[in-house]
């Protein structure tokens, strides 16, 4: 499956369009993940149990594009674009979604 940010695909033309697909994940952070950030935070530098979560969240959304992709008979995704938003009273939940226009190329 080919992923790409960019409108096409370098030397390979669309043969068909099967309209937009998405990959949605939503995790929460761990409380000795939260308790870690909460140090950083106060003593500065950088959160890798954040980053971690946050890395781990946009792949899996990235394999669900494709799967979902996959399922439409598509063998690309054109314009990949992702989005992250925090959820929850505490802010303790992350969405990661990816979208994108599934395609067959040549």
């Amino acid at each position: 499956m080919i992923v790409t940010t960019t409108n096409s695909v370098e030397g390979k033309s669309v043969k068909a369009y099967h309209g937009i697909v998405f990959g949605e994940v939503i995790t929460g952070v761990n409380f000795i993940k939260d308790i870690g950030a909460g140090f950083r935070n106060f003593f500065g530098g950088r959160s890798e149990g954040y980053e971690s979560e946050l890395i781990e969240a946009r792949l899996e959304a990235l394999e669900e594009l494709k799967r979902n992709a996959t399922k439409l008979g598509a063998n690309a995704v054109l314009a990949i674009d992702f989005d992250y938003e925090v959820l929850g009273a505490d802010n303790a939940m992350l969405m990661v979604t990816a979208s994108g226009t599934a395609v067959t190329v040549e």
